[in-house]
């Protein structure tokens, strides 16, 4: 991407956010065989592979927009961490400017290290300008002062300094992002009037341009932390030269967090699922084997297939790991198998029938539509049972909730009909 800037100049800088290290990843434990620790480290490998690229690419500073951490921390240990790296930064002559965002908002953090002369924290009662007069940058930031910000920032912001490259940092959700609450909200129009030429963002955890002139970039957070948060993850390099700005993204992940939903439509022996889903792990990690792949897989369609997991309930997901494990050229970790698959028995007209399987197909359509019902005959049948369940076989689950129950009552409807098989 090459965008003309009013400002000459020559130099590089790095911006990244959210890097949210030592996240707290819950419930690995239940994983047999889950890579642990190197999940858990993944946010500080990341941290270590941007202060390598920036020491590599010889940049003359690093950006960090917000989330440094994912709440305080338990003990010096994370921010001694993120301090080491920042003296390798500063060693080099690399400056550092950060602003908070609502992780690491000031209060948020009670533990407290000073931080090198070369790391700079904008500060968290109004927005400042700090000028890199050898460069012919103007920084501009603001802290957040608390978790919750309701308010736009960007008004307060001084107006771009003439003949300077202009950056302006924020850690905004800007109009609203799925999935993330919303902080310091603005927009691209109030942006604009700044008269930026690159805006620094945080927050958003996907990488996004949202505008290209001024440029105005989400980068993402540096590494993926579960399996809601896929595809790679890193920072962006820019150099800006002889009036002209180059940004490209560059990975820096050490764990790839994956979703992917392999249809098995007509595939009817155990074999054939196996190719097919060894075919799909490869084509995703192609080109990125010099990470850990984690994986959740989602098996869709109707096939045979439906009726053998029923019989012998795991077979699909064992199959799922032995094509992990023929995928040669990437390191792969299957974090989870869901099935979605469907009999190709044609349920509806069986439903129509006068014998025993027709009569179960009308009582598990009716149950399923009356949660009061369901709850009910739940109690009555089988309400004993659900209650010595050892807590392992709670792990997924609340089985108290009509849709919980819902899942279970199709499962077993799923069960029967296979075994059944021969007679329907």
């Amino acid at each position: 991407m090459n965008t003309v800037v009013e400002t000459p100049g020559s130099f590089r800088f790095i911006h990244a956010a959210d890097l949210h290290i030592d996240s707290p990843l819950r419930g690995l434990s239940r994983y047999a065989g889950a890579p642990v620790e190197r999940l858990r480290n993944a946010t500080r490998r990341a941290l270590e592979n941007l202060v390598d690229l920036a020491l590599a690419e010889r940049v003359q500073f690093v950006l960090l927009a917000g989330d440094l951490y994912d709440r305080d921390w338990p003990d010096f240990h994370t921010g001694l961490f993120f301090r080491e790296q920042m003296v390798r930064l500063g060693r080099a002559g690399i400056a550092v400017y950060i602003v908070q965002g609502n992780h690491d908002a000031q209060g948020t953090i009670t533990r407290e290290l000073p931080l090198p002369e070369h790391v700079k924290v904008f500060s968290s009662r109004s927005a400042e300008t700090v000028y890199l007069a050898a460069l012919g940058v103007a920084l501009h930031g603001r802290s957040f002062p608390q978790r919750e910000v309701p308010e736009d920032f960007v008004p307060q912001y001084p107006d771009a300094l003439p003949g300077q490259f202009n950056i302006g940092m924020l850690h905004t959700s800007l109009t609203g992002a799925a999935g993330h609450d919303t902080y310091a909200p603005t927009d691209i129009a109030t942006l604009k009037t700044k008269g930026y030429d690159y805006w620094a963002l945080g927050h958003v955890h996907t990488r996004s341009v949202e505008c290209e002139s001024p440029r105005v970039v989400f980068p993402g957070n540096l590494q993926g932390r579960h399996a809601n948060e896929t595809g790679p993850k890193g920072c962006e390099l820019v150099t800006v030269q002889g009036g002209q700005m180059d940004a490209r993204f560059v990975a820096l992940d050490v764990v790839r967090w994956h979703q992917l939903q392999l249809p098995l439509d007509d595939v009817d022996n155990l074999a054939q699922a196996t190719q097919l889903i060894a075919a799909a792990l490869a084509e995703a990690t192609q080109g990125a084997g010099d990470r850990l792949h984690a994986l959740r897989v989602v098996l869709t369609g109707r096939s045979a297939l439906h009726a053998t997991e029923a019989q012998q309930p795991g077979t699909l997901e064992a199959a799922v790991h032995a094509a992990a494990q023929d995928v040669a050229g990437a390191e792969l970790w299957i974090e989870r198998v869901q099935l979605r698959l469907a009999s190709p028995i044609d349920r509806a007209q069986l439903a129509q029938g006068d014998d025993a399987v027709a009569e179960l197909l009308r009582l598990v359509d009716e149950l399923a539509a009356d949660p009061a019902a369901l709850a009910a005959w739940t109690a009555k049948a089988c309400g004993d049972v659900l209650h010595k369940l050892p807590a392992e076989a709670k792990t997924d689950a609340d089985w108290s909730t009509s849709s919980a129950m819902q899942a279970l009552l199709l499962d077993a409807e799923a069960t029967l009909l296979a075994r059944l098989g021969s007679a329907v």
